[in-house]
């Protein structure tokens, strides 16, 4: 029954330290495949996602050694097997991203079709059409894609739409193709420079990350490699809205302040008072929070991972907001939960109108995505009363101790796996 129990009232104060990005960590352990020796890498995230991942990369033969909790050593000299088709790799959707790595290196790899959350329709088109163009022949039979060539050979790609994980996936197989691939209208995300930056260090020749045109000089060969990889901007934009939904004062450290911009303009737009320094950021809510208007973008934009959150801070703001989801259709399943709590929000197609309200009251919610999870636990900690999440399943696939660094900050909040550790919280919180 593991589940978040939550007393709502306590503004967050203090310091967070944000953990390495899910989102760059997952193509990077793929990408280590793609040489024989060793690769060394640090700031990884303790997260569901990518232990699954390298679960699955253990399974067909790397040899994986935890050095410590956020550092990983990885030999990938004596693989067994290009199918990768455990039953966990099935439930997250970057088990495609070993498709690109291994069809790099050996011309041949068979992936199981990728799940994750359940926020839309995320087509694999754009992966198929880069592969493709490449002279790989793709097919999908039996719950796998099997990608296969003789050889790979550098192509010109437009992406016809900025997809992220096609993006990823076509560089990692260019990386070893011979001649030059430029892919157009490529994603931008701090984690696809961050996996440029990787295979750039691999020996790779990959010019342009984070633009719009990216250009690869495949090289026969890659070498190991050290990489700590950069800091997870969603995490720490769903810190920083949770101290603006509960009226605190938070510091958020070990960020590139840059890759926040987006989100850091939200905050400000809705009365919050946003400090940066070098490597973090520092959140106040003092003042009662303004309506505004967001509309989700590819990177440089509003990330669609924060959709949620925000919408979240809005609901309790002063007037009518109006939020727009333009990347996944699926993203407002957490309406209905933050509805039992009190929230006034009417979706219609891909567009919420929000009038806010004073205050949320606790309710029994469950988490129906990653997301929408971590807001629903942010909207718990404003809330009036005791809440109780469920599915926290969903949020743990990408936040790393995250009832642990709430409580840090002041929140109450447990980890129940049990009715009588429920009712012992109760109790203690009265």
């Amino acid at each position: 029954m593991e589940q978040y129990v939550i007393k709502g009232g306590n503004p967050l104060v203090g310091d967070v330290e944000i953990g390495g990005a899910k989102n760059a960590a997952l193509p990077i352990l793929a990408a280590s495949t793609m040489t024989d020796e060793t690769v060394y890498i640090e700031n990884l995230p303790d997260v569901r996602d990518t232990n699954v991942l390298l679960d699955a990369m253990q399974a067909i033969g790397v040899m994986v050694k935890r050095t410590e909790r956020h550092k990983v050593a990885l030999n990938s000299g004596n693989i067994t097997s290009l199918v990768v088709d455990t039953e966990g790799i099935k439930k997250i959707r970057a088990s495609y991203y070993l498709l690109g790595a291994m069809l790099g290196k050996y011309k041949h790899a068979q992936v199981a079709l990728p799940g994750g959350c359940d926020i839309g329709c995320r087509a694999i088109d754009q992966h198929i059409k880069g592969f493709r163009a490449l002279g790989a022949e793709v097919v999908i039979e039996h719950g796998l894609i099997k990608a296969s060539a003789q050889r790979l050979v550098g192509s010109h790609i437009y992406m016809d739409v900025s997809s992220v994980g096609a993006t990823i996936n076509v560089m990692m197989a260019a990386a070893m193709a011979e001649g030059v691939t430029i892919i157009e209208n490529s994603a931008k995300e701090p984690h696809v420079v961050d996996l440029a930056n990787f295979l750039n260090s691999m020996g790779a020749n990959i010019k342009g990350a984070g633009t719009d045109v990216i250009r690869i000089k495949g090289v026969p060969r890659l070498h190991g490699s050290e990489y700590t990889i950069i800091p997870d901007q969603i995490e720490a934009g769903t810190f920083m809205f949770a101290a603006a939904v509960t009226k605190g004062d938070v510091t958020v450290k070990n960020v590139i302040p840059k890759h926040l911009e987006s989100i850091t303009a939200k905050l400000l737009e809705i009365g919050c008072e946003v400090e940066e320094a070098d490597d973090c950021v520092r959140v106040v809510a003092s003042k009662p929070l303004a309506h505004t208007q967001v509309k989700t973008l590819p990177y440089p934009g509003f990330p669609t991972d924060m959709q949620p959150q925000i919408t979240v801070a809005l609901a309790l703001s002063k007037g009518t907001s109006i939020v727009t989801e333009s990347i996944f259709e699926n993203r407002f399943k957490y309406v209905d939960e933050l509805t039992r709590m009190g929230a006034n929000i009417k979706v219609e197609g891909n567009t919420a109108i929000i009038d806010g309200v004073e205050k949320y009251t606790g309710a029994s919610i469950s988490a129906p995505d990653l997301r929408a999870g971590a807001a629903l636990v942010i909207a718990a900690l404003a809330a009036e009363g005791i809440s109780t999440v469920d599915d926290i399943k969903y949020i743990e696939r990408g936040y790393e101790d995250f009832h642990l660094k709430l409580k840090n900050l002041g929140a109450q909040i447990e980890l129940a796996q049990t009715e009588k550790e429920f009712q012992k919280f109760k109790l203690r919180v009265g």
